[in-house]
């Protein structure tokens, strides 16, 4: 039998099956899906099974060296899901392959030093001979022995083929396993052999005790907590095993970030309203009859959806299939989390970035073995390998960050759509502000439109002030808090009740600037201001991670007058100390939340009132549910306005009417204060009415002229080389070539430099591509990639984006 096999190499030159032959042993073992090593070149390498098949065209194969997983890791429906990502995303299989998996299945190569001839060896190089010991020792080892002469000794012995070096493939994927012990003799054999242990051997009568107390004789005790919570001897457990009374034997265990939730008193279903029924009613029905159809949800902030996805889910349950829940941010996960164990136990796996590596592959391990039956978690728990799925919701389905900016480029709102026709089942989106998109095609009747105007608990939407900063200058207040939202939050901590206060923006100042001369602090590898951040007394480069010391002097002029500018939420943290000292404060941004755990721990104690104010940037904008928030304070309404971005005003507008959603969602009546230097425009002033229709309307006018999606598909071409003028001439070259080969109703812009010239020492050229319908596009950007893969041997790095969500 012969197996075609993708090789773990992501480059174009060997983006095809190669075919190896299954030795007899393997014969049973190989299948589509599964995960081999195999020789390729002079190493061995991990590599895919696509296909397996009786006869090859080639003559003379290579045989497949070991099979890694027990079971396959990719389903057949997976293996064609990476072939259409690999042809709309422009990326080479094996990488859509590794994108479905936990990072820890990905694998290791080691270079290792073998003996090939013992006798040689020992004969030869005496001095070698305690290094070798065992058959084998690695690279890295080897190039840190501190003697140089040994070293020198080993490559000539490589040389003379004395040692040689190999390749070795190692699967990261670790299976914990622990100790458990049971009895294996009955409970009057125990109590007998109690009788007659001598009393000085307290420690194993102990032991005798609590099994002779239990009930259960097959009941297995995982030895560790036989020690912390019962306080049994670890010695007289063995010494007992030894006597034949008792078996142990290691027990694979599942890491379970969640276990304590699993054990809670499950949530029953709310009873709906009438607007939640009738929404509820076709998804059920598309449930039920196995229909693929596309739901968009578009219902103010809370309103009850999660509800609705609740017992959707309870229904494909029933049925007895599998979901797939979808949340954008890991600050999103644990709320979600908690209300999705709350109903259904352990039947639910949880994806996210927040788990560690082994947790996050025995969350996944369950999906794959079939013992859950819903998957929540973030952009890549899209892949989560159901094989009868009958729902996949994507919450907040707006979300940038559901766009994948490394390779594979995906949208995870297009792989559900993709699985969900697989699959036969309904894909549910959900959203206060639904993407422009979504709701276009939602208005042409390509998605389902399902409707909630009003809160689940039908209070009112809180009302929206507008405050004019300028104005606040001119009459002095220099602040970054208004008179009145400062008055509010004064009242709020009287009051006892909590406070979320948003800015986008993390670090202390947003630049660092000399007044004499005007020269800022840059970083060095990008083009792009460094961020201040106080805690450290850092200046930090949020793309590339640089840092270094404030200066005391300006470096280009000599001169003491460096001064901090602009305001981030660790500067607004110190003021709210400064002028609130009775104010408890929780800074919530990517510094605080760097730990594992990190968010879950600040919203708990938000929620258990531990704090008056919760401060942070748009990781707090959404999915919060706190009863005691009355009070919601954007500072800089149009921090993310004017950027260059076709999408700003959009972004701008989202963020708005998500935070300001987050007050008065129970009794206690809510108010929100929103601070912009545009006070008027219209994104402002439209998530201030919390009228999506009417923003809507002005911002598809706007796209529609300047030729933007929903209208255009667009594709971005970035170029980049460490030289400015070898990444100009190659995008100049990719716009020759498009401008030739596609039709005359597509645009192609540029090249030209983005807002961000350079980032990690390499300068950036774009090409924009805008086309309504394009049949040659995919094959001459297939050319153009090939092109550049067999002369772009010179540094030059070309990446496509088919879907951008940031143009910059």
């Amino acid at each position: 039998m012969i197996a075609e096999i993708y090789i773990d190499i992501p480059a174009g030159s060997v983006d095809k099956p190669f075919d190896y032959q299954i030795p007899d042993e393997l014969v049973h073992l190989v299948c589509p899906g599964i995960r081999v090593t195999v020789p390729f070149g002079r190493t061995r390498r991990l590599g895919f099974v696509t296909a397996v098949k009786a006869s090859s065209e080639l003559k003379k194969l290579r045989k497949v060296s070991q099979v890694i997983d027990p079971v396959p890791v990719l389903t057949p429906e997976l293996l064609g899901l990476g072939n259409w990502l690999a042809e709309t995303t422009l990326c080479p299989t094996v990488s859509a392959y590794q994108a479905m998996l936990p990072a820890v299945m990905k694998a290791s190569y080691e270079k290792q030093v073998t003996v090939a001839d013992r006798t040689r060896l020992d004969r030869e190089f005496p001095e070698l001979i305690p290094l070798f010991s065992k058959d084998f020792i690695g690279w890295r080892r080897l190039l840190t022995l501190p003697d140089p002469q040994k070293l020198d000794r080993i490559r000539r012995a490589i040389n003379d083929g004395v040692l040689s070096v190999r390749q070795n493939v190692q699967n990261q994927a670790r299976i914990r396993k622990r100790t458990v012990i049971s009895a294996s003799v009955s409970k009057e054999r125990l109590e007998a052999f109690l009788q007659k242990t001598e009393s000085r051997s307290e420690r194993q009568r102990d032991v005798l005790r609590f099994f002779i107390s239990r009930n259960e004789p097959d009941q297995k005790y995982p030895v560790s907590e036989l020690v912390t919570k019962q306080g049994l001897s670890r010695q007289a457990l063995h010494a007992l095993t030894a006597k034949g009374l008792f078996t142990e034997e290691k027990k694979e265990q599942f890491r379970n970030p969640y276990e304590a939730l699993d054990e809670e008193e499950r949530t029953q279903p709310l009873p709906l309203t009438d607007e939640q029924e009738k929404a509820i009613r076709p998804i059920i029905r598309s449930v039920d009859r196995q229909e693929t159809n596309v739901f968009l949800c578009h219902g103010v902030t809370g309103s009850g959806k999660t509800e609705l996805y609740l017992q959707s889910i309870q229904r494909v349950i029933d049925k007895g299939r599998q979901a797939i829940v979808l949340v954008p941010e890991i600050s999103l996960t644990p709320l979600m989390v908690h209300r999705f164990k709350g109903r259904f136990g352990n039947q639910v796996a949880v994806m996210h970035s927040g788990l560690s590596r082994g947790e996050k592959y025995d969350e996944w391990r369950r999906i794959r073995e079939g013992r859950v039956s819903v998957a929540v978690g973030a952009r890549s728990a899209v892949f989560a390998p159901f094989e009868n799925l009958g729902l996949i919701i994507i919450d907040e389905e707006h979300e940038s960050s559901y766009k994948q900016e490394d390779i594979p480029r995906y949208h995870a709102r297009d792989v559900a759509i993709h699985r969900a026709a697989r699959n036969h089942c309904p894909v549910v989106l959900g959203s206060a502000t639904p993407s422009l998109e979504s709701y276009a095609r939602a208005r042409k009747k390509v998605y389902q439109l399902l409707t909630l105007k009003e809160r689940f608990n039908h209070h009112p939407l809180p009302p929206v002030d507008i405050v004019d900063m300028r104005e606040e200058m001119r009459d002095g207040n220099h602040s970054v808090f208004s008179k009145e939202l400062f008055t509010k939050l004064q009242e709020r901590v009287a009051r006892h009740e909590q406070t979320v206060l948003f800015l986008n923006r993390r670090g202390y100042a947003t630049f660092v600037m000399c007044r004499s001369c005007g020269t800022v602090i840059k970083c060095p590898h990008c083009d792009i201001s460094l961020t201040y951040h106080r805690a450290s007394h850092l200046l930090k480069c949020h793309y590339c991670g640089y840092e270094t010391r404030v200066p005391d002097a300006c470096p280009s002029c000599g001169s003491d007058a460096m001064r901090y500018f602009g305001t981030g939420t660790q500067k607004v943290e110190a003021e709210l100390n400064r002028l609130m000292p009775e104010a408890r404060v929780i800074r919530m941004d990517v510094d605080t939340t760097g730990r594992k755990g990190g968010h879950e721990k600040l919203l708990r104690r938000f929620g258990e009132h531990q704090a008056d104010i919760l401060l942070g940037t748009q990781m707090i904008a959404k999915g919060l549910d706190f009863p005691e928030v009355t009070l919601v304070g954007v500072l800089a309404a149009d921090s993310m306005l004017y950027l260059p971005d076709f999408r700003a005003s959009e972004k701008t507008f989202q963020l708005l009417t998500q935070v300001s959603g987050r007050a008065g969602r129970h009794d206690l009546p809510g108010e929100v204060v929103i601070q912009s230097y545009s006070p008027d425009h219209y994104a402002v002033t439209d998530a201030a009415a919390n009228d999506f229709n009417r923003f809507y309307q002005e911002e598809m006018q706007i796209r529609h002229r300047l030729g933007y999606p929903p209208f255009y598909y667009l594709t971005l071409i970035t170029v980049t080389h460490p030289e400015a003028a070898q990444a100009a001439g190659a995008s100049e070259r990719i716009a020759s070539i498009l401008r030739n080969s596609l039709s005359s109703s597509v645009r192609v812009l540029g090249p030209a430099v983005p807002s961000v010239a350079r980032i990690k020492d390499r300068y950036r050229f774009q090409c924009m591509v805008k086309y309504k319908r394009e049949p040659k596009l995919l094959p001459v950007l297939h050319q153009i990639m090939q092109h550049f893969k067999e002369t772009g041997k010179n540094g030059l790095q070309l990446s496509i984006d088919m879907n951008p969500v940031s143009l910059m």
